[in-house]
């Protein structure tokens, strides 16, 4: 066979402070407010101490589609500046889609009973479509979500897996299932990709030729295969191409395809149970593939029909079927274990680690509040607003640091419970903030949160729950349930940084947690 390798606050406050009127108007007149003219409160801030921040390494997270599709998947090997971030070897696992009706032949009986019809598979391949961006005129792609070192290949190796991928929890089956980052997916022996440990570099091609094979070895026609985002555009969309061992695709797909296995998609699934594109290596990039954009990923297969009567080529046709990477999906992080020294907060996505933090630090008579919110309430104090902001080390590799982090509550049992900051929903994830800011210099500086609802309850005694707050590497397609109390830990994002920690040492980039408060006059 022949082949081709080709708050403001103040704005949003608005709405509140007519609300808070309404609703806390018995406060209100219980101190004979004159807030407005301001004679009977003085308005301060403080920054609390006794801030403690910890690194806490993490072993997996959450990284299949079932419960929720964010639709991105890692693909590739990065190993971060000087060492000071984990390796991450990302991988996807995948079921296919399949058509229906798939016949090699479509229909045998409009040829002579004298005819035969010989099958060439012309190609095999997995096309990934890459996130682009259009350059500054517009007229080009420019390829986007990419980490590392583009110019080095990784190894790439598309596997058969024997793991049946099941929605349903197999030891629950009236629950859904769950798959980790960790999570170990069995391989079939015989690689499927053409050249063993493919090296695959991303590249802008947006095009490939197929040789279309006749029954005697020659060269019927070459097909100029492109994918557009739609019917109007001029533009193709780039995308990786990974060559498959025709024989073996064939003998998995086309020899089977009018077999009980193709008959439907739960008899596939059980038949052919789905693709590892497995990545490993040193050296190389890593991509973020979105399989919910227009172009989807897929495995593609082409092949040609040749009609022949009495030894003479009289027809031929020329087909193409796609299985879409579909169905069940997962991804796999094979990452370093790294030990990081107390004084670098290092937080790194997909499966790296996070930060914990105890904001107001012991609770030294055991009443289950902690001595410095005691204090605090004491005070009697009208929370205006409160923010905690981390300060980046600029002296550590900052190429690739995420555009945000999150803020969210974890209760330390077993399992752990998490949760979302109140001012998540309350507020909304924008007021909520953890955007990456930057200093007049333009140098990535800091991050900061609002947090001021959860501040105001916790110093106002309607709430006692403050568990260690975490903190972590997001994308804003990990916010899968931000109007929900409950926080689920998925994470597609494998940038890293390193942040300041609370020693006193770090001066004013030390972490700050800041609160703006009304106190009534003596």
């Amino acid at each position: 066979m022949r082949r081709f390798f080709e708050k403001s606050t103040f704005i949003v406050a608005l709405v509140f402070v007519f609300t808070a009127v309404i609703s806390c108007e018995k406060d209100f007149t219980d101190i004979k407010s004159s807030i407005i003219s301001n004679t009977k409160f003085d308005t301060d801030t403080l920054t609390v101490k006794g801030i403690v921040i910890e690194n806490s390494p993490i072993t997996s997270v959450t990284s299949d589609n079932i419960s929720a599709e964010a639709g991105l998947y890692l693909l590739g090997v990065h190993t971060g500046a000087n060492g000071d971030y984990e390796k991450i070897e990302a991988s996807i696992v995948s079921q296919l889609a399949l058509s229906s009706g798939l016949k090699v032949i479509d229909d045998e009986n409009i040829y002579g009973s004298d005819t035969i019809v010989v099958t060439t598979i012309d190609t095999a391949f997995v096309k990934l479509p890459y996130q682009v961006t259009f350059n500054d005129d517009g007229t080009a792609y420019e390829l986007d979500s990419i980490i590392g070192d583009q110019t080095k290949a990784f190894n790439l190796n598309v596997y058969e897996t024997s793991t049946y991928l099941s929605i349903l929890n197999p030891t629950e089956p009236s629950k859904l299932n769950s798959y980790q980052s960790n999570d170990v997916f069995d391989k079939k022996v015989t690689k499927l990709n053409f050249t063993s440990d493919f090296k695959f570099s991303p590249s802008l091609t947006d095009s490939i030729v197929v040789k279309r094979w006749l029954s005697d070895e020659t060269v019927a026609t070459q097909d100029t295969v492109k994918y557009f985002n739609s019917t109007s555009a001029t533009i193709p969309v780039p995308f990786a191409v990974i060559p498959l061992k025709e024989d073996k695709i064939k003998e998995l797909f086309l020899d089977k395809y009018e077999s009980s296995d193709f008959d439907s998609q739960a008899a596939f699934n059980d038949y052919f149970r789905g693709l590892i594109l497995e990545a490993t290596g040193d050296e190389g990039s890593l991509v973020s593939f979105n399989f919910n954009a227009t172009v989807k990923p897929s495995l593609e297969v082409y092949y040609t029909n040749t009609v022949v009567a009495g030894g003479v080529i009289i027809d031929t046709i020329y087909k193409n079927d796609s299985f879409l990477l579909s169905g069940v999906r997962a991804s796999t992080y094979k990452m370093d274990d790294k030990v990081y020294p107390s004084d670098k907060i290092v937080l790194q996505g997909a499966a790296g680690s996070e930060a914990k933090i105890n904001l107001f630090g012991a609770d030294t008579d055991g009443n289950g509040v902690a001595d410095k919110i005691e204090e605090l309430r004491a005070r009697n104090l009208l929370i205006n607003d409160a923010s905690l902001t981390f300060y980046i080390n600029q002296s550590i590799d900052t190429t690739a640091v995420p555009y945000q982090l999150f803020l969210y509550k974890s209760d330390e049992n077993v399992p752990p419970v998490y949760s979302q900051v109140k001012d998540v929903y309350s507020e909304g994830a924008t007021i909520f903030g953890g955007l990456l800011q930057r200093d007049s210099n333009g140098k990535k500086e800091k991050y900061t949160f609002r947090i001021t609802d959860y501040i105001s309850d916790l110093l106002s005694g309607e709430t006692n729950y403050s568990p260690t707050l975490r903190l972590k590497v997001i994308n804003a397609t990990d916010l899968l349930t931000v109007t929900d109390t409950i926080f689920k830990n998925y994470n597609w994002n494998p940038k890293a940084v390193t942040l300041f920690n609370h020693e006193a040492i770090n001066g004013n980039k030390k972490v700050e947690l800041k609160i703006s408060y009304s106190e009534k006059k003596d």
